[in-house]
């Protein structure tokens, strides 16, 4: 894990909002400004999608993002690539050092074949982006893709499985990156009850924005 600290001071920043725990949310990060994924309760699963604001049908790509820099993994210094090849953003700090690439986002669907058939009536991840999708306006369920989950801890087994385990976060680490274009962020703060991804206990998250001439 690679973990960097940030001299930035939320009071200069030119937006804030916190995300309630379960909840989703969408806003706009303009190029060269710097968000802010603070987990403020700590062990909170932060699920995040990343769009070209002037061309939607280029969004972040796991695979991409994954072979250019040869990691699992995402921390300090990692590039997050579109589907066209292209820098959508920079991860310039992080305190927490290690976010998942492939554990992928909860659905009603996925939690009855994980855990039972009377936990599809549970509130998950994909239906938050569906929501916040519709709610916007510029994109649709077709838009829906492969997603970060930031603070998320999804160790991989010697025979390629994937484990959710409890996470590598505690109360106010947080992750920074450099928007490389203008992009549209949508995010559910994960509200998975099944699993430890969230401690067992979705927690609200805070979204800070920064212009680039600020600290």
């Amino acid at each position: 894990m690679t973990m960097s600290a940030s001299q930035r001071d939320p009071v200069n920043a030119v937006f804030r909002h916190v995300i309630g725990a379960g909840e989703p949310g969408i806003f706009d990060v303009k190029k060269g400004q710097t968000l802010r994924l603070l987990d403020l309760e700590g062990n909170q699963a932060v699920d995040t999608l990343f769009y070209n604001a002037r061309n939607i049908r280029e969004r972040y790509d796991a695979q991409r993002t994954i072979r250019r820099q040869n990691a699992l993994f995402l921390t300090t210094g990692t590039v997050l690539y579109s589907s066209l090849g292209h820098p959508m953003a920079t991860i310039t700090a992080d305190t927490c050092g290690r976010h998942d690439t492939l554990g992928g986002a909860c659905a009603q669907e996925s939690n009855t074949t994980r855990y039972a058939a009377d936990r599809f009536h549970m509130h998950a991840c994909r239906t938050n982006f569906l929501c916040s999708c519709l709610n916007d306006g510029r994109l649709t369920k077709r838009d829906l893709t492969a997603n970060v989950n930031f603070f998320m801890n999804v160790p991989v087994e010697p025979d390629g499985s994937l484990v959710f385990a409890d996470g590598v976060s505690a109360p106010l680490k947080y992750v920074e990156m450099r928007a490389e274009i203008d992009l549209i962020v949508v995010i559910s703060n994960c509200p998975q009850l099944n699993n430890p991804c969230n401690a067992w206990n979705p927690t609200p998250t805070e979204v800070i924005v920064w212009d680039d001439t600020a600290a």
